[in-house]
């Protein structure tokens, strides 16, 4: 299959007691690699509201602490030595052995701080907030406060962002809080771009900090010109003592996953030009990317074709091939446009079955096998790779149209063998339980749903004797059903998807042909539905997911066979273009696409054997 290259939408910008304590914690660093400022938990110790009321009055207090401001705090040297293996070893004087107990105590801690580290001391909690979470996390670490330390790295992983990530990192840093370190460099790597246009702190990172994000694998970026971009961005920002770095940092563009009309405009930069070892690269960069057959060729030793590892990850599960229902599973790598063969498959074949994602885990419910129609659920885990059982359906269903929302599954119509239904019903994966909701005002089997802005929409379908145009709402809210604005064209075995609030129904079959046609719905704006242009393949009961801000088709049936045939719709061009194939022709499949998982390698062309590489761009080698 001829592949097309996609225009690329980035373009390239060518215009004392601390150091005590810092060398006791390296040292602690190296004697256990497990960092404990990042707990699976706090601690769940009850502290007693007595020892809050004898601090309020000011009773049986055996202490003071007095601050570097001045103030004064009476204290139970208890309730704090429990907290503080400092303030133990401080006033039970252990380091001078056999010296009588101290009674009192000088610390250069402010005042205000000193309060919130004895609110954690007497009830296991304290106020923080951006204002005060620096010196809290300083000097609890200081003096060993742990409860405090954790409680300010939770905060600061909670209130991470693109604008901030890089200074809380560079904080973490300070304090060696391991862990934290870990998931901010995590955070930076998958929201580059973001970070690259709305972090300040972007252009104040040293040359091997930056070095250190643009070589990693794990870089979440959809065109390799976003890290020329950064590159340019960091040096102009002071180009007199940073341009020296340049070369260094240019070999870390992996410019075999560039356009080439891209690398051309950059071995011409003014940058290359000025620098003799930069050019003779460049030239060698040129004359290498033009060697390689045709466009999309992998080699994964050579670092300029090496593909970054994505942060989504495209499953595509069961589905109609040859005749009979299949277990197979594969997974995409959209950075290397290679569909992956898994050996995670589900032991039991089934097809026309619906598919979502909650918290990480995959949930395939009802479907057929060619004989028996299933109310059966199946969760598959991507982290352990494992399958299991969940609590079947009310009703037996397959052409059944699923959906996640406000963190329940919905499964809507479908066929049981006998007749098409209107009835619906959601699964609550915490309790382990289906419940009936109201039913639809159709019957809908082969129809397709999603969900916008707390409500389900479901669209087309089949009611057992036409194809229908109709579409529907259910208000989670209300607990109702109404209707919207019918389609411009009547569809079964349609894909419904949301993208950028916006409704778009593809494909599909009218009674007549399989359909390459598409249209779009804005609820609350559009009064009708409006045509988007055509798929390059007419199909029906295919796979749609959302992946990089484009909407994928995935396989179905052209009206004569099932297909292997993938495309994708970039609704800012509204345009298709081609991808790689699946390894597998198969239709009334499905699909879905998890983000972050922390094992995104395994299903990444760069965690594979190449065995199980499959179809797509082909191989290379050194």
């Amino acid at each position: 299959m001829q592949l097309r290259r996609v225009p690329s939408k980035t373009k390239i910008k060518l215009t004392n007691s601390k150091k005590s304590c810092k060398k006791r914690k390296q040292q602690n660093c190296r004697k256990n690699d497990k960092c404990v400022c990042m707990p699976m938990q706090l601690s769940t110790f009850e502290f007693p509201r007595i020892w809050k009321e004898l601090r309020l009055k000011n009773q049986l207090c055996d202490g003071i602490v007095r601050c570097a401001d001045g103030t004064e705090f009476k204290i139970h040297r208890a309730i704090l030595s429990a907290a503080s293996p400092y303030f133990r070893a401080l006033f039970t004087n252990s380091i001078n052995r056999g010296q009588p107990e101290t009674y009192e105590a000088n610390v250069s801690i402010p005042g205000k701080i000193f309060a919130l580290l004895l609110d954690f001391a007497y009830t296991g909690t304290c106020s923080i907030n951006s204002t005060n979470v620096e010196n809290l996390l300083k000097f609890a670490d200081r003096y060993e406060i742990l409860g405090v330390v954790q409680m300010c790295c939770r905060y600061l992983l909670d209130e991470l962002s693109p604008t901030n990530c890089l200074g809380i990192l560079h904080f973490a840093n300070q304090y060696f809080c391991s862990d934290l370190v870990k998931r901010g460099q995590r955070y930076v790597k998958h929201n580059f771009a973001k970070v690259l246009g709305e972090s300040s702190e972007f252009v104040h990172l040293d040359k091997n900090e930056l070095k250190e994000i643009i070589s990693d694998d794990e870089l979440n970026i959809k065109h390799e010109e976003i890290v020329f971009d950064a590159i340019m961005k960091w040096i102009n920002f002071c180009p007199n003592s940073r341009k020296i770095h340049f070369f260094e940092l240019l070999r870390c563009v992996r410019f075999g996953n560039m356009l080439r009309e891209n690398i051309l405009i950059i071995s011409n930069h003014q940058f290359v030009e000025e620098k003799s070892e930069c050019k003779e690269y460049m030239e060698k960069v040129v004359a290498q990317t033009e060697l390689a057959a045709y466009p999309g060729k992998i080699d994964v030793n050579n670092i300029l074709f090496r593909p970054r590892i994505s942060y989504d990850v495209l499953f595509a599960i069961g589905g109609w091939s040859a005749g009979s229902p299949t277990n197979f599973v594969e997974t995409y790598d959209i950075r290397a446009d290679r569909w992956l063969l898994s050996s995670d498959t589900d032991s039991f074949p089934r097809a026309y079955h619906g598919l979502c994602t909650l918290n990480g885990i995959i949930y395939v419910i009802g479907g057929f096998d060619g004989n028996q129609y299933f109310n059966t659920v199946r969760r598959f885990d991507p982290v352990n790779h494992t399958w299991s059982e969940c609590a079947c359906m009310y009703h037996h269903r397959c052409y059944v149209s699923v959906v996640m929302a406000d963190n329940m599954i919905y499964a809507m119509g479908g066929y049981n063998g006998r007749s098409r239904m209107n009835t619906a019903e959601k699964y609550d994966p915490s309790k382990n339980q289906w419940e009936m909701i109201p039913p639809m005002q159709k019957q809908r089997s082969d129809a397709s749903a999603a969900t916008l802005n707390e409500k389900i929409y479901i669209v087309g379908g089949f009611n057992g004797q036409e194809v229908m145009r109709s579409a529907e709402v259910f208000d989670i809210k209300t607990n109702q059903w109404s209707y919207i604005p019918q389609m411009i064209s009547a569809r079964s075995g349609v894909s419904l998807v949301v993208y950028d609030n916006t409704l778009y129904a593809l494909g599909g079959f009218n009674g007549y042909v399989r359909l390459t046609s598409g249209e779009k719905y804005v609820p609350g704006e559009s009064p009708w539905w409006t045509e988007i242009s055509e798929m390059m393949t007419p199909r029906s009961n295919f796979a749609t997911v959302i992946l990089d801000d484009y909407i994928y088709v995935i396989g179905g049936f052209n009206g004569s066979s099932t297909i292997n045939f993938v495309e994708y719709y970039d609704p800012e061009a509204d345009d298709w273009y081609d991808a790689s194939p699946m390894n597998l022709n198969r239709s009334a499949l499905s699909a879905c696409v998890i983000s972050g998982l922390p094992n995104t390698k395994d299903y990444s062309i760069l965690g594979r054997s190449q065995q199980e590489w499959g179809q797509g761009a082909e191989i290379g080698s050194n």
